[in-house]
């Protein structure tokens, strides 16, 4: 039996946490969940929206499924999914954007997985005021974290049977920063002669992505562009509601959907579990139960393409109907 780490979030997270349990524990596969509270309403009892015992947790189970949190706005508070990439460095977040049955797109066969540099870039938040008039942001790269990605999605592409991968920079204008993370990926590259290496610039990216976005594989990025191209993929298969996420490390994973809290719609069994259980098949796949997460993720498929969905995808469904649909097309 596997022990996970089950963060059922805030806003919507308890709703499609619960449906994805019940799903997973209809296919018959046995986990023990370790069930942690975290986010927005936690903070009055324990002064933190990620206490110490989550990320004990999670270091103890080493695989974690989170739903989403919220950090609240102007209070002091950082960020729970920075803060959890940054004390597990969880290095690696990966997202793979894939057309669904039935969710209405404007393409078709996209299937891209975006893999992103989780820890430093930009967003490592160095930061300063210069004056009044003036505010200063320091682009951090490293050979080690760019060398330690670029393997990270070249292994992905030899596991899981993927042909290319394409590394995304402004390398033409940054010099320096982006060329280091590219020459980090032309030198690990050489290690996978069996993987077709690609090299593009990431506004040229962007304009091919929403024009002819199938001819792309694997992308590998800094963080920066990677959040922002991770979202576009998304928008290519039918939005946040649709988009898986992961964040993997040396000794640690957590798995989560791309999606807020949606407070608004808290507790009225209106929340798509899709995302979240997306997320969930493919930290199946991760801890080797590829059956089970073949399973599920077929009877997930069998009840979009029945047109069984809820509202945000056009259906009539709530939650938990939904969440009984998918569990009677297991087979």
């Amino acid at each position: 039996m596997h022990n996970i780490t089950l963060i059922n979030g805030d806003g919507i997270g308890p709703e499609i946490s619960e449906a994805v349990v019940d799903i997973i524990e209809a296919s018959g596969l046995k986990i023990n969940w370790d069930i942690q509270t975290a986010g927005e309403d936690v903070i009055e009892a324990e002064g933190s929206p990620l206490p110490e015992r989550v990320l004990e947790s999670i270091k103890k189970n080493k695989v974690a499924l989170k739903a989403p949190v919220t950090t609240p706005i102007g209070k002091g508070f950082r960020s729970v999914n920075v803060q959890l990439r940054k004390s597990l460095d969880l290095y690696a977040n990966l997202r793979p954007c894939k057309n669904l049955p039935n969710v209405k797109t404007r393409f078709s066969d996209v299937d891209i997985v975006v893999v992103r540099e989780n820890t430093e870039d930009l967003y490592a938040g160095i930061e300063r005021q210069v004056d009044e008039n003036t505010a200063e942001s320091i682009k951090i790269i490293t050979r080690r974290a760019s060398e330690r990605i670029a393997k990270f999605a070249l292994d992905y592409a030899v596991k899981n049977g993927r042909k290319e991968v394409c590394v995304v920079t402004k390398a033409n204008i940054m010099k320096l920063s982006d060329g280091l993370f590219l020459d980090s990926f032309r030198l690990v590259a050489k290690n996978y002669p069996q993987i077709k290496t690609r090299e593009i610039l990431v506004d040229n990216l962007c304009m091919q992505l929403v024009q002819n976005p199938n001819q792309f594989d694997v992308l590998v990025l800094p963080n920066l562009y990677g959040d922002i191209v991770s979202d576009l993929c998304a928008g290519l298969i039918g939005g946040l509601g649709v988009a898986q996420g992961a964040n993997i490390g040396l000794d640690c994973a957590v798995f989560e959907p791309v999606h807020g809290s949606a407070p608004d719609i808290k507790g009225q069994n209106k929340a798509n579990p899709t995302a979240l259980l997306l997320s969930a098949i493919e930290m199946l796949k991760y801890i080797g139960e590829f059956a089970y997460a073949e399973k599920i993720e077929a009877a997930l498929f069998k009840t979009l393409e029945s047109g069984e969905c809820t509202a945000d995808l056009g259906g009539k469904l709530g939650t938990k109907e939904f969440a009984k649909a998918v569990i009677e097309n297991l087979t």
